[in-house]
């Protein structure tokens, strides 16, 4: 079996971060959610993997990622033009993945639990596809699954105003060489593209097995800056917190779900986890609240900061307000300017009360 990455969307819902950077990059708990998805598709077994890629972020992704040795496996990369649709991204694939079954994995997604099992599962099965469902609440904004009553698909509509179930496509699927006939056999849709949703209902029209599988644990499409924030809380509740020989704490307080990095330092602060303190990273003087993700050569000083994916080479300095919720690019600053020095002289009279914004 061989893997199929598709690692070619802009990332608008992500901007202004995405306009610098390849959105399959962002880290969740300090790791790109693309270097995840592929440990995901090794773990599974799986060593060859080609990787779909567009021109405008697809230097990037081969510069970060190489040749897949790192991680044990060989990557090919293979140049979608423009954004036809994930259907088109497969069809391109045909000359590297030839007529061995396959794994395709949407390269922003983030999935408990691995894919391990559902890859043993199709390879044990003369099934034809495996598609991987999850309950949503808002299924308009996906492709949605149909079943009958025997479990098995009826229909598959991409993005409907009007759902027929609640059941959305994961954005991990499994094929083997009949997918083929599909891809060359479906028409572009309304928007211009060659719809996977399509490519899976003409394999059910036409006879072949598609079998579901919902997903019974968390899923995240990193979409929008929420949903990344949310994807790296839930990986930061499950991540085996360390801490490295090399880090230094001094005069600080940090709890057991909390992972401190080679070379980090913490001075003087506070860190409730869970929350992950990349290389190189200082922070003094500061609180870093839980679900905080601080990347690679960080300073983060006289600050809070909770629930926030800062990235690397970032400064956060004496801001007066907690940073909540936030998604800070590289190289950013964030930094309290005072126009001149701030001198008070009071005289206060009993049961006085003062507020200084």
């Amino acid at each position: 079996m061989k893997g199929l990455i598709l690692s070619g969307g802009k990332g608008t819902r992500l901007y202004p971060l995405t306009y610098t950077l390849a959105k399959q990059l962002i880290p969740v708990a300090n790791k790109p959610v693309l270097f995840r998805v592929i440990e995901s598709i090794r773990d599974a077994g799986v060593t060859e993997i080609g990787i779909v890629i567009a021109p405008t972020t697809g230097d990037e992704i081969r510069s970060a990622v190489g040749d897949g040795s790192r991680w044990g496996v060989q990557i090919m990369y293979i140049m979608q033009a423009s954004p036809d649709g994930l259907a088109h991204a497969v069809k391109i694939a045909q000359p590297f993945l030839g007529d061995e079954p396959f794994v395709m994995f949407l390269g922003d997604n983030v999935i408990q639990g691995g894919i391990a099992t559902l890859i043993r599962d199709f390879a044990n099965h003369a099934w034809n596809s495996q598609i991987v469902l999850k309950e949503v609440e808002n299924p308009s904004q996906f492709g949605v699954a149909k079943l009958r009553a025997d479990g098995s698909i009826e229909q598959l509509i991409e993005k409907p105003q009007d759902p027929p179930s609640n059941l959305a496509l994961v954005g991990i699927y499994m094929f083997d060489h009949h997918v083929w006939e599909a891809v060359h056999g479906i028409q572009p849709s309304k928007r211009g593209e060659l719809e996977i949703t399509d490519a899976i209902q003409w394999l059910v029209d036409h006879g072949y097995v598609v079998r579901p599988h919902v997903h019974q644990g968390w899923w995240i499409d990193t979409g929008r800056p929420i949903d990344m924030l949310e994807a790296n809380a839930s990986v930061l509740d499950e991540i085996t917190p360390s801490v490295a020989p090399d880090a230094m704490i001094e005069s600080s307080q940090i709890d057991r779900r909390v992972t401190v990095q080679a070379g980090a330092q913490i001075i003087n602060s506070i860190v409730r986890g869970p929350a992950i303190i990349g290389e190189q990273a200082i922070i003094r003087d500061s609180y870093i609240g839980p679900y905080t993700s601080i990347y690679h050569d960080v300073v983060i000083e006289g600050c809070e900061v909770d629930r926030c994916i800062v990235l690397e080479h970032s400064e956060i300095r004496h801001i007066q307000a907690r940073l909540h919720n936030s998604l800070i690019g590289r190289h950013a600053k964030v930094t309290r300017r005072l126009e001149r020095p701030l001198t008070l002289s009071m005289n206060l009279g009993d049961h006085s009360s003062v507020e200084i914004i």
